[in-house]
């Protein structure tokens, strides 16, 4: 879950298993998920998530996405394309328009995909505040 007040620039987050990113002066700060899933009651456990709050500043870009991108098969040795790769495509794109963005995302996992199947749903969603 993801909230954003634009009056005071505050996010709420809490997650399962993938972080958010956010994107700062050429940085990436993973703000952490839970390590367990939504909807699940494991052996009568009551987990509760984490409840991240952070203040943002104009400009940060903001991204939330399933872990279908870093899992994809493809490149020279139909290898996982693994989140150090996804990280750094998306330092490099996130200055460009988010539209751009989307397209260069579909580029680049298409090209990293090349004959390889996709093996899982893929989504990311990026937010510039």
């Amino acid at each position: 879950c993801c909230a954003i007040d634009y009056d005071t620039l505050t996010l709420e987050y809490a997650g399962a298993f993938n972080p958010l990113y956010l994107l700062r002066d050429g940085e990436i700060e993973q703000i952490k998920a839970n390590k367990f899933p939504i909807g699940s009651f494991l052996d009568g456990r009551d987990d509760q998530f984490t409840n991240h709050t952070l203040q943002l500043k104009k400009g940060d870009v903001l991204y939330v996405f399933s872990d279908g991108y870093a899992d994809q098969f493809g490149g020279p040795r139909s290898k996982k394309m693994m989140y150090r790769r996804f990280r750094e495509l998306l330092l490099s794109i996130c200055d460009l328009p988010m539209e751009e963005q989307s397209s260069r995302l579909n580029d680049f996992l298409t090209s990293w995909m090349g004959q390889e199947e996709q093996v899982d749903d893929i989504i990311v969603m990026g937010v510039r505040v």
